[in-house]
């Protein structure tokens, strides 16, 4: 069956550890889910997005692109996410995890990698971007956390919160990375060292350790593979509640994490202070895919989310005003909360409102919307400064924004409320 484990890479000490529960440290999901993180730090969601802000200012002073240009690169990824993210779902619900990602995170790293070789032709760069995000969630949470559901119910939470850390890692470890090799050895030498990260690490962690769990497993708590239709997910009211918060927290999050760099120098911060902000933004997003990975084990999600929002409303807001490192540095960490903690909210919301049936498909689709919104948000601030030369009003503006969007969350209903839905075959 196409979610079965490859027996070529299983080896019989990790087919007993299917029989342990999940409560137990010898139990075999763990160690999907150490591999599934690894593979999200090296992947889409977080090499590129977290590191393509420190590289505006060196591609603005090689080829004179202004920021609104550069920044334009990521929304055509981002654009290329949103067009692409259902298909890849409906993939990963057929197929399997491994067999998609393993191609993807083939061309992400490649793609990664050739932008050393970027010349002063913007269409060139627009094109390698393309190509990133065509496959970028082929490479990234999307893909791993269709492994993770099917090993996890209980400690759901927890699971997609370590998960989901990996990409806090890779926000806190990658700016720097990036940053260091672009003083020592230039910009391009530091796309390739990127690059390479992705496929040395990426590709064989997956290859070994990244599966689903068969459905047939003799465990008693194995979880079940229910859930709607994408197309009966689509009809409810609770379904599009979370797709325009969704929204409106891309077009904030994305818009102030790509620009924070490049903000705080403008406000006098020292690059390698800028940096250390951004990878602030990586640990505080670390700690909160932990805190709030734990809380929704425990706690309703829909109020958890609503909390997390307004936290990073906050970050936002400060962020807006923010003039030297100390505040910089402070509101990173706030927004750093809620970009770890989304991370876990929606895909853990998905599960316990439509089950696992077609649940890659509609996490696909809210990432269409995700993606769309991600792309305008660095846009639209690279206009704004490259208009007014400041961010501010907009920053504040998406602030209360995000505030009034998280409270659409306490709408939602409680899981006991949804209709069950019996065990389905894999769609068609």
């Amino acid at each position: 069956m196409p979610n079965e484990p490859q027996s070529s890479v299983i080896t019989p000490s990790d087919q007993a550890s299917y029989h342990f529960s999940e409560s137990d440290r010898a139990y075999y999901g763990w160690r999907v889910v150490v591999a599934a993180g690894l593979g999200v730090m090296v992947g889409f969601g977080s090499l590129f997005v977290y590191t393509f802000g420190v590289f505006l200012k060196p591609l603005s002073a090689e080829f004179g692109w202004t920021r609104e240009a550069i920044s334009r690169g990521f929304g055509l990824a981002a654009l290329m996410v949103a067009v692409c993210s259902p298909s890849i779902g409906q993939a990963l619900d057929r197929y399997g995890p491994r067999r998609i990602i393993l191609p993807c995170m083939t061309v992400f790293g490649l793609g990664i990698a050739s932008l050393a070789m970027l010349r002063p032709r913007l269409w060139q760069f627009y094109v390698t971007c393309i190509l990133i995000g065509a496959v970028g969630n082929g490479a990234a949470h999307l893909a791993y956390s269709r492994a993770i559901s099917t090993w996890f119910w209980k400690r759901l939470g927890l699971a997609l919160a370590l998960v989901m850390a990996g990409a806090g890692l890779g926000a806190m470890i990658l700016p720097l990375l990036a940053q260091a090799v672009i003083s020592r050895a230039g910009w391009r030498a530091a796309y390739v060292c990127l690059g390479a990260l992705a496929l040395l690490v990426g590709l064989p962690l997956t290859w070994r350790y990244v599966c689903e769990r068969a459905p047939e497993s003799a465990a008693a708590d194995a979880v079940p593979v229910t859930g709607m239709k994408w197309q009966q997910g689509l009809g409810t009211f609770h379904f599009w509640i979370i797709v325009a918060v969704l929204f409106v927290s891309s077009v904030s999050m994305n818009g102030s994490i790509t620009h924070l760099a490049a903000l705080l120098t403008d406000r006098g911060v020292t690059a390698g202070g800028a940096a250390l902000s951004v990878s602030l933004l990586g640990a505080s997003s670390l700690a909160g895919r932990f805190v709030v990975g734990w809380v929704l084990d425990r706690f309703f999600g829909a109020r958890v989310a609503f909390a997390v929002y307004l936290v990073t409303a906050g970050g936002i807001l400060l962020l807006a005003r923010a003039d030297h490192l100390l505040t910089g540095c402070v509101a990173a960490g706030l927004i750093g909360v809620g970009a770890g903690g989304e991370a876990d909210i929606t895909p853990y919301l998905l599960t316990r409102y439509f089950g696992l049936h077609a649940f890659s498909t509609l996490y696909g689709i809210t990432w269409t919307f995700y993606a769309i919104a991600g792309a305008l948000g660095p846009v639209i601030l690279g206009r704004a400064f490259d208009s007014t030369g400041s961010y501010t009003s907009l920053l504040t503006l998406l602030a209360f924004a995000l505030a009034l969007a998280g409270g659409l969350m306490l709408l939602l209903p409680r899981y006991d409320d949804i209709p069950a839905y019996p065990v389905q075959d894999r769609p068609n």
